[in-house]
């Protein structure tokens, strides 16, 4: 037998080829003949835009560009509606700390705006009180207090300069009398104190708090409920278990620092009064409200304290002072802070001093106080939103840095945690709970047709 593959294989191999052409090609022909993984030659590659090394990296520069440019836009744009912001901030603040006390009036019977006024009058009295008795305690003692404070640095000064070691204190001598001429100056008191807009501007931020103060401690839960149906899924989930942190940090951190502070403020002004510190009473106000600045504001409070003491009552009693400025400081970071704030904050002491300096630097004392709070949140809400930190104990890298119970996960409830998943799968449920009502409606049609022919019968 002769193969028809053969010789007429050869004498129509180009006219089979057309047609194969034309038809399509073979299955596994070209395979058999031209591997698609063969390399082209070198010199014919196609290379597309922006695929090499370079132009991915210039991509990813220009990526990086754009965001920061829309981030600072943002900032900017908040910048120059700090009042708004700030008085929007501290109400939010205000009220985390406050809501527990409405949502526990409410379970006890008490109607929403009867809780609501009763948590909004208290927290109001309460800052008054608060701050009327700091501004009259500081203000009929400030000449006093800062004359005291500025020759207790002048006789620290000359200790030093009378010492052994060598010591320069003309950069210093220059801080103080900038200091100084700045504060005693013509134009920073008119625009500080006695500015009409700073005035007017104050009375609006304080009346605009208050107003959303109130309104968040009334509506709150159903302001976040409404931003909530949005989203849904795991985006609603994170989103609400970011807002349940922000709530638990901001709330924790206010209630806490403030027993804190008067914890502090009543140690250290019982022991100046004991030791016979004058403007022991002022002094105490002072450690008050600077327990709000993590770390700096106790320093600041415990320096002005001492040079008080050096001043009038001799470098005994100023040694005393410090003493007593440090065992209470410890007492605050061993025992204080983990009974009572527990692991609120998480954050390691060089992120608080950054935090301090550039809100300080944004925002002046305002942004002091809240950028401790605010960076907390920041890296709650963080933890929340990304899967990539790898937990646990590495064989490489050694132990996590992060302890257990500073994870975000272990700060949510069980009811918390079950919520999430509900908001998670929550078209999964609805459709259990959709089959199920049409499963009981299509069992009550069955009963009533069976009633009706028993009926009939």
């Amino acid at each position: 037998m002769t193969d028809p593959t053969g010789p007429a294989q050869d004498s129509s191999g180009p006219r089979k080829s057309e047609s194969a052409e034309s038809a399509g090609p073979l299955p596994g022909a070209h395979r058999a003949e031209e591997p698609p993984d063969q390399p082209a030659p070198e010199g014919t590659q196609a290379v597309a835009p922006w695929s090499d090394t370079w132009g991915q990296t210039a991509s990813r520069s220009a990526q990086i560009l754009l965001v920061s440019a829309v981030f600072m836009g943002t900032v900017w744009l908040l910048l120059r509606v700090s009042l708004v912001v700030i008085a929007a901030l501290v109400a939010l603040i205000l009220a985390s700390a406050v809501y527990p006390v409405v949502r526990r009036l409410k379970r006890k019977g008490w109607s929403s705006l009867l809780a609501t006024g009763a948590a909004f009058i208290g927290i109001l009295g309460l800052l008054s009180g608060i701050i009327t008795g700091i501004v009259f305690a500081v203000l009929n003692e400030w000449d006093s207090l800062s004359t005291s404070a500025v020759e207790g640095w002048r006789e620290l000064e000359s200790f030093f300069l009378s010492g052994p070691l060598p010591f320069d204190t003309a950069a210093f001598d220059d801080v103080i009398a900038q200091a100084t001429q700045l504060a005693t100056s013509g134009a920073f008191v008119d625009s500080a104190l006695t500015g009409l807009t700073a005035a007017t501007e104050f009375i609006t931020g304080l009346v605009l708090m208050i107003v959303i103060l109130f309104f968040f401690l009334k509506d709150g839960p159903k302001m976040w409920n409404f931003a909530l149906r949005w989203f849904r899924g795991e985006t609603r989930a994170r989103l609400a278990e970011s807002g349940d942190r922000t709530i638990q940090i901001l709330g924790g951190y206010v209630r806490g620092t403030a027993i804190i502070a008067a914890v502090d403020a009543v140690f250290i002004g019982v022991a100046l009064a004991l030791l016979g510190v004058p403007l022991a009473l002022p002094l105490a106000v002072i450690v008050f409200v600077g327990a709000f600045l993590p770390i700096i504001g106790a320093t600041i409070a415990g320096i002005l304290a001492a040079l008080v003491a050096l001043v009038t009552n001799g470098l005994v009693v100023a040694l005393i002072v410090v003493a007593v400025v440090i065992v209470v400081n410890q007492m605050e970071g061993d025992l204080l802070q983990p009974v009572v704030m527990g692991r609120t904050l998480s954050l390691h002491a060089i992120v608080v001093l950054l935090a301090l300096s550039v809100g300080t630097i944004v925002g002046g004392i305002f942004g002091a106080i809240l950028s401790v709070p605010l960076t907390a949140v920041a890296w709650s809400v963080i933890q929340v939103w990304t899967d990539t930190y790898q937990v646990g104990d590495d064989p490489v890298l050694g132990e996590d840095p992060v302890h257990p119970k500073d994870r975000v996960e272990s700060k949510s409830t069980m009811t918390e945690r079950w919520k999430y998943q509900q908001m998670r799968y929550q078209e999964r449920f609805n459709r259990t709970l959709y089959i199920a009502k049409g499963a009981t409606l299509s069992k009550k049609d069955d009963d009533e047709k069976k009633r009706r022919r028993s009926r009939r019968k």
